[in-house]
Formats: structure tokens, C-alpha cells, sequence
């Protein structure tokens, strides 16, 4: 939570569910592992204009790197930044592996439904996000590469990917540990608190994670993520276009003028 602002609104999401909501700009989401070892898979859209979504590998990409901390942005596939990671206790979050799926699930933990076990039944990460995206008339085909937040995926020499199991039920995440996103634009957030594809639980994971809102403090020229790399920069650009126009008051954004005008001679957006 926000330690200068009051939490507007919390909840706690139960193992192996799904939820999804409009979160507005210059707001701040905090998520927390309660028990140690969650995984909280999670997708972003403009809810403007549905088909602007999260995109995984221009998010890496552009920021140099495997994992997702504090620091980093997460991108939409037109060049515009849905959040920025602030405080991240946790220091290494999955965007590659997808989503568990019904087969996967069954193969590993067996079959349940919910007509027979009711809320001890199975659920499955790619199938609790296209129950949330229904309600927004979209599909399997409006279905991005999402986050897994609070899992840690390594590689091999052989390029083989694992989840890091040498930490708490292969998680990086101890009880307690959160992450707290700054969104830059009004957003539908969608997410499931369903295993990773990749977790060698013996066991069905499940894992409730905490969420709570507040205002996010106003951005400065010294943000971190804003000054992480010359294309957040211009990531933060974007928005800026995005919404030129509103009244200084409901600007989130901190610079009257572009940012590529304040760059010292010599300096340029890559």
C-alpha cells in the first residue's frame, strides 16, 4: 500500500481464481503473497480500445532484459506504457511461460471439476482468463503472453526453462513480499491466482494473494522508471500524447513540454 495514501480499496483474491478490473491512471495497485509461493498471472488492456494489449516481448526488449522488477514498465503493442513496477520486494517476475492449461493441470494434479469438488476442483490459468475475458467480448484470440508475478524462471546451458525451485515452493517470493504497480493509463487488468505451467508442486498449488489500491504520488522528473532507459522515456512520451489535452489537474504526467526537447545536445531516443 501506498505509505503516504490511504488504501481505497483491497481484496483478497482466493486460490485459484480469477478476477478483473478497470484500474484508472495515477493509481497504484500493491500485491502481496500472503502465504509465500503464489503465482498471480496477469494480462493488461486499454479498455478504450480493446485491441491495444500487453506485449511481452516489446516489454523485455526494449528494457535489456529476461525478468520484470522495480524499474521496469510494462508495454502495450502501440508503444505505451500500462504501468510501471515501483517497489518490487520480490526482484524477479516470469512474462514468458504463459498459462497452466486444463491438461497440463490434469496430468499433473488429476481431475476435478467443480459439478463433483465445488471449490476444491482444479482450475487452470488459460481457462480462468478467457472466463474474464468473456465478459468483455473478447477470446482465445484476444488472449496475450501474460505475467506471472512472484514466479522465477531460470534458464540452462541448454536453454531450457525451470522454475526456480531452490526458493519457497518455486517461488522468489517469501510470505509477505509484494509488488506495487503505478498505472499510466486507464487499464483492464485481468488475472488468475492459478499454478505456473512450469511448478513441480506435488500437490495442487494454492496460494491467495492480497490487492489493494491507492493513489500513486505524482511522477517526478528522478523517477526510476521513468529514467530507467531512453525508451521509457519515450514510453512515457506516448502517454503524454495520449492524453494531451486534459487539464493540468488530472495530468498524471509531470512535464509540460516533451521530454525529447529536455535531452542535453548529442542525446537521442534509440
Amino acid at each position: 500500500m501506498n505509505e503516504h495514501n490511504p488504501s481505497l480499496y483491497e481484496y483478497t483474491l482466493p486460490p485459484a481464481s480469477h478476477w478483473s478490473l478497470k484500474v484508472r491512471r495515477g493509481l497504484e495497485m500493491t500485491i502481496t503473497d500472503i502465504e509465500g509461493g503464489a503465482n498471480l498471472g496477469m494480462l493488461f488492456y486499454n479498455p478504450e480500445s480493446l485491441f491495444e494489449r500487453y506485449n511481452a516481448p516489446d516489454t523485455l526488449k526494449c528494457q535489456h532484459t529476461f525478468k520484470l522488477t522495480q524499474g521496469h514498465c510494462l508495454y502495450s503493442d502501440m508503444g505505451r506504457i500500462f504501468c510501471s513496477i515501483t517497489r518490487d520486494t520480490a526482484g524477479w517476475h516470469d512474462t514468458l511461460c504463459g498459462n497452466s492449461t486444463a491438461k497440463l493441470v490434469s496430468e499433473k494434479w488429476g481431475v476435478r471439476d467443480y459439478q463433483t469438488d465445488r471449490n476444491a476442483w482444479h482450475q487452470n490459468g488459460y481457462d480462468s482468463f478467457l472466463t474474464e475475458l468473456t465478459k468483455y467480448g473478447l477470446g482465445p484470440r484476444d488472449m496475450a503472453a501474460n505475467i506471472n508475478w512472484f514466479s522465477k524462471v531460470v534458464s540452462d546451458d541448454e536453454g531450457k526453462l525451470s522454475l526456480d525451485e531452490s526458493t519457497h515452493n518455486g517461488s522468489t517470493n517469501k510470505a509477505g513480499q509484494t509488488i506495487t504497480l503505478r498505472f499510466e493509463m486507464d487499464t483492464l487488468v485481468v488475472m488468475h491466482s492459478c499454478p505456473h505451467p512450469l511448478s513441480k508442486a506435488n500437490s495442487y498449488p494454492k496460494k491467495p494473494v492480497h490487492i489493494s489500491l491507492s493513489e500513486a504520488p505524482r511522477i517526478s522528473a528522478q523517477d526510476e522508471c521513468l529514467n530507467h532507459c531512453s525508451e521509457n522515456m519515450r514510453g512515457f512520451e506516448n502517454n503524454r500524447l495520449y492524453y494531451l489535452g486534459e487539464s493540468a489537474t488530472n495530468s498524471h504526467f509531470p512535464f509540460p513540454t516533451p521530454i525529447h526537447s529536455t535531452l542535453k545536445k548529442g542525446e537521442h531516443h534509440d
